[in-house]
C-alpha cells in the first residue's frame, strides 16, 4: 500500500506586545511570511477585544479561530485553507498579585485531508507560577485526540522545568533543524530562547526560522518563530 504523502501547513508563533509598537510592520511581516495558522500571544483581552482580534486578523490576511478574552490574550488565527470544527479556553489560576494567564485550543482540518490541534498560551514571568501552568497546558495536550501543534511564551528557556513539562513526548520544532542557537527575545537585545513551538511526532518539521529582520525590530519585543511542517494525511 503507497503511503499517502503529507499535507503542508505554515506556522507562526507570535509575542506581539499587545500591538505596542509598529503595527503596519507587525502586519507586513505576518503577510509576508503566508502562514496557515497564526499563534498569538498578548493578543486583544481587553475592552472590545471582539472586533480588535477581528481587525488583528484581517491585518495579516486571516481569520479568528479560538481565543481572545476568554483565553486571557492568546489568540488562534487561521487561513480559510483551514477549517476550524471545535475550540476551547482556558484559564490557569490566578495568584495574588499576579497577572491571569491562559490558553486557547482549535481542533482543525485542513485540504479535508489532516486533522490536527492547534494550541497556544503563554505562561508566567514568575519561576513560581510556571510549573503548575505548565502542567494544566500539557494536560490538555495530551489530551488532544488528534495530532498536537503547540506554541507558547514559556518565560524560560529549554532548561527549565515548565518548559521540559511542556515538551515531554513532542518535537521541539527548533531541535529538529538543529537551530535552537536562534534567539526569539528580546528583539533589542536578543540573549534568551523562550517562544517554543512543539509538535506531536507523526507532524514532520520541515524548516523553522526565528525571524529577525529590520521590520520584526520595528514591529514587536519578540521575534516570530516560523516554522514548516507536513501533517499525517488522513487514513
Amino acid at each position: 500500500m503507497t503511503q499517502s504523502p503529507g499535507v503542508p501547513l505554515r506556522v507562526v508563533s507570535y509575542n506581539i506586545h499587545s500591538q505596542r509598537d509598529d503595527t503596519a510592520a507587525l502586519a507586513a511581516v505576518v503577510r509576508e511570511a503566508r502562514p496557515d495558522v497564526v499563534i498569538v500571544q498578548e493578543g486583544p483581552r481587553r475592552f472590545r477585544w471582539r472586533p480588535k482580534s477581528a481587525a488583528l486578523a484581517g491585518s495579516f490576511g486571516l481569520v479568528v479561530a479560538a481565543g481572545g478574552l476568554p483565553a486571557l490574550g492568546n489568540l488562534l488565527l487561521t487561513s480559510l485553507r483551514v477549517r476550524v470544527v471545535a475550540e476551547k479556553c482556558q484559564r490557569f489560576p490566578l495568584t495574588p498579585g499576579r497577572h491571569l494567564r491562559g490558553a486557547a485550543y482549535a481542533e482543525c482540518v485542513v485540504a479535508g485531508a489532516a486533522r490536527f490541534t492547534l494550541a497556544g498560551s503563554h505562561l508566567s514571568t514568575d519561576p513560581a507560577e510556571r510549573p503548575a501552568q505548565a502542567a494544566l497546558f500539557k494536560r490538555e495536550l495530551d489530551a488532544a485526540v488528534t495530532p498536537v501543534i503547540a506554541a507558547a511564551d514559556l518565560n524560560e528557556g529549554p532548561d527549565g522545568p515548565a518548559w521540559a513539562t511542556v515538551a515531554h513526548g513532542l518535537t521541539d520544532a527548533a531541535v529538529a533543524m538543529d537551530r535552537a542557537d536562534r534567539l526569539t527575545y528580546s528583539c533589542a537585545q536578543p540573549r534568551r530562547r523562550i517562544d517554543a513551538l512543539f509538535v506531536d511526532p507523526r507532524i514532520t518539521v520541515v524548516d523553522y526560522d526565528v525571524v529577525d529582520t529590520p521590520q520584526t525590530r520595528r514591529a514587536s519585543d519578540h521575534f516570530p518563530v516560523l516554522v514548516d511542517l507536513l501533517l499525517p494525511a488522513a487514513d
